[in-house]
């Protein structure tokens, strides 16, 4: 009887969806906010418009270099620990073949069934390294494209969220009639946000949709009401 063969499908885009959801979540909550305060004092759609996407322009700019010193940072940590592992095989074997000892024996594995392992991987020494740095220290090789992907993607999604609230606007000449439109689409957006990110992360989607919505409403209706007292 013939077997059918087995797959196993992993979800293998989490820094890219990590991205994404940096860049989408302040991309529609900051220019809404932003927005709904200028709502607040001025009447102009025109004005509202110009301060939006000179927002976007800038919180692109900064959320996106942000992202890329961020993976920039990773990825020299990882060089500077890959450089401490490789020079501690070296100068204090023993300790290290102890730690690896003890590493096996969290997952189970007696000394005597460790010790053989742990003499194998001793010579080869780039797998050791390997090994050390994924199990003991928890870190995985990063991408050398990571920092210059990051950046694009986290302010392409700031952009992409960012003209959402801000399109009413465009549309409208009313800041009032631009105000209610815009909460009502990018509520809505904020709700397929939430869900959406929730269905990756395996959270709960409507309360994932829920939170951002709030998060988002709260944030505009803050501005707007300070704005209003201020003007």
């Amino acid at each position: 009887m013939p077997l059918t063969p087995h797959v196993e499908s992993h979800f293998t885009s989490g820094l890219f969806v990590r991205d994404v959801v940096i860049g989408m979540a302040d991309g529609l909550t900051v220019p809404f906010a932003l927005a709904a305060g200028l709502s607040g004092a001025v009447s102009s759609t025109r004005l509202i418009v110009i301060g939006g996407m000179a927002e976007i322009a800038a919180g692109s700019i900064a959320m996106g270099l942000g992202g890329y010193l961020a993976a920039k940072g990773d990825a020299q940590h990882y060089a500077q620990e890959k450089l401490r592992e490789e020079r501690e095989i070296v100068e204090i074997p023993d300790a290290e073949k102890a730690e690896v000892e003890e590493l096996f024996e969290q997952y189970g594995l007696t000394a005597s069934e460790a010790k053989p392992v742990v003499e194998a991987l001793t010579h080869r020494p780039k797998e050791w390294v390997d090994f050390m740095m994924r199990f003991e220290l928890g870190l995985e090789e990063p991408d050398p494209k990571r920092a210059v992907t990051s950046a694009f993607t986290i302010a392409l999604s700031y952009v992409a969220g960012g003209f959402i609230p801000l399109a009413p606007y465009i549309v409208l000449a009313n800041a009032l009639h631009g105000l209610v439109w815009s909460a009502v689409v990018t509520l809505a957006a904020l709700g397929v946000f939430g869900y959406l990110k929730a269905s990756f992360t395996g959270s709960p989607r409507l309360r994932g949709a829920s939170q951002t919505m709030v998060i988002g409403g709260l944030a505009a209706g803050a501005a707007f009401v300070i704005a209003k007292m201020i003007s």
